[in-house]
């Protein structure tokens, strides 16, 4: 018995896609992105900023209230290892703001926020209360999307 095999060609049409080159004040290669997939990428590192915002300022609720709290007012319970670990994770938050782009001034707003956090979040039981009610990190999620609005930027 012959079988008929259907030869089937298909054909890949190679396409060229743009690419976006970032350069130094030198003129050195920073980095190279597909045209088209940056809007994706900063979707999605902003949705883990604002993720990382409510772990740390928001993901446990106290039982029977509408009062939250995080991850940082639990490790401003540890005197100073605590609180200092507080603010370098919370200034992860300000460095891809400013990797994404964002001015000056709205960094340095950034930076108060957790400035205060991290100032008055040291003192003994008042500190601690205050690392709960602050939230520094969604106040900074907050600025940072409130600025992309305003820009008019693309995600």
């Amino acid at each position: 018995m012959a079988s008929t095999h259907r030869q089937t060609d298909f054909a890949f049409k190679r396409t060229r896609s743009a690419r976006v080159i970032s350069l130094d004040r030198s003129g050195n290669v920073r980095s190279v992105e597909e045209a088209g997939t940056a809007g994706t990428d900063t979707r999605r590192l902003r949705g883990r900023l604002r993720r990382l915002a409510w772990l740390l300022d928001s993901s446990i609720r106290v039982p029977g209230t509408r009062f939250t709290f995080g991850l940082d007012a639990i490790l401003g319970l540890f005197p100073v290892l605590g609180d200092l670990l507080g603010v370098i994770v919370s200034s992860y938050i300000v460095l891809e703001a400013a990797r994404l782009g964002a001015p000056g001034a709205l960094l340095a707003r950034m930076l108060l926020n957790i400035a205060i956090e991290g100032v008055l979040g040291a003192l003994p039981v008042a500190g601690d209360v205050f690392d709960a009610v602050w939230k520094a990190n969604q106040r900074n999620v907050e600025l940072l999307d409130a600025w992309f609005e305003r820009s008019g930027k693309r995600e």
